[in-house]
């Protein structure tokens, strides 16, 4: 029988081990420890690249962009009804914060970004129906499993935990939307294109969704000193489509949520982003 030289295993665990005594990281983080900055714009029809800098391909928590998803998936399930119905009262066992305790409908979900009401879609979903819709949606990395150990899939796999996806995976999947080339009704499409924000920025209606977070490291304690902020949607102008993704994860402390910061930005620099023919 042919003998397996086990050297070389014996010689990692030693190294392993070695660096576990000397106190250097062995595990990979989870997210770049340093700046990092994306806008990125395609033609909505074609796919065509009319804008892009930065780092768009490293994939980030999608925070409360997940809402555009996750309203395609309300509707689809018939969880969500139409822009006002369900509407649903807040119970103290959400534990939201004071501006989220109220009576919350898909419209106010999405303008206000209200967790507790994304919480209670998924938890009518269970776990195997929402990942499915994932999977089917190919969103990211697709994994909503959650932090391990902690069997909270369908409360915070979306924010800083297990799903992620870059920004040229979030305007893949824009336009899929658009298209309505994904796995749900004519109803679901309409109705969350109906619920979504609506901005104006030079000409340009846009609709988009924001999402703010601060990141964890690898002992899933939040970074203070780390910010995210997300702005992704569609625009129109003269007939012309696009989508866009807007990314900020910057390393200054922000006592406000990065999303709207990044949004105002994007809003204000859209008109000179786009050549117009």
């Amino acid at each position: 029988m042919r003998q397996i030289d086990r050297r070389p295993f014996v010689f990692a665990l030693v190294l392993y081990l070695l660096a576990w005594f000397l106190g250097f990281p062995i595990r990979a983080q989870s997210e770049p420890q340093n700046d990092v900055e994306c806008t990125l714009i395609l033609d909505a029809a074609s796919g065509e690249t009319l804008y892009r800098q930065g780092v768009c391909d490293q994939r980030f928590s999608p925070a409360s962009t997940f809402k555009v998803p996750l309203s395609l998936i309300g509707y689809d399930a018939g969880i969500l009804i139409d822009e006002h119905t369900p509407a649903w009262d807040y119970k103290p066992e959400f534990n939201a914060v004071k501006r989220d305790q109220k009576t919350v409908d898909p419209t106010i979900w999405e303008k206000d970004s209200v967790l507790w009401f994304s919480r209670e879609i998924t938890r009518r979903l269970g776990s195997e129906r929402f990942a499915g819709y994932v999977s089917k949606f190919d969103y990211g990395n697709t994994d909503v499993f959650g932090n391990a150990g902690k069997n909270d899939s369908l409360t915070r796999s979306w924010v800083n935990s297990s799903l992620k996806i870059s920004p040229v995976e979030q305007v893949n999947f824009l336009r899929r939307l658009l298209d309505r080339n994904l796995p749900v009704s004519d109803k679901a499409f309409a109705m969350t294109k109906a619920i979504l924000p609506t901005f104006q920025a030079g000409g340009w209606t846009v609709q988009g969704k924001t999402g703010s977070t601060r990141l964890r490291n690898d002992a899933d304690k939040v970074r203070d000193d780390r910010s995210l902020g997300w702005f992704v949607g569609w625009a129109q102008k003269d007939g012309r489509k696009i989508v866009f993704a807007r990314l900020v994860v910057d390393t200054k402390r922000s006592d406000t949520p990065k999303g709207p910061q990044t949004r105002a930005m994007f809003l204000k620099e859209l008109p000179n982003l786009i050549k117009q023919d």
